[in-house]
């Protein structure tokens, strides 16, 4: 899901667009956001992308921000 090639938009039947997601272990998609217009849907993904990417980074271990010498 780190990738965009993994998502979709779809447009359902109140004319609202649904972004989703192929899930890697299934064949199934998974619904994760509607919103008002395509503009809006593919923001949406372009988030989410950069909130999974930026959960891997932590499965890294901590991120130092800052350091300190004597």
């Amino acid at each position: 899901i780190t990738e965009k090639k993994n998502w979709r938009i779809v447009q359902l039947p109140n004319g609202f667009y649904q972004t989703e997601y192929n899930h890697p272990e299934q064949e199934d998609w998974i619904d994760v956001t509607r919103r008002e217009t395509i503009e809006g849907a593919e923001a949406a993904i372009d988030g989410s992308i950069e909130h999974y990417n930026n959960k891997l980074e932590f499965v890294k271990g901590p991120k130092v921000v800052k350091t300190f010498k004597n």
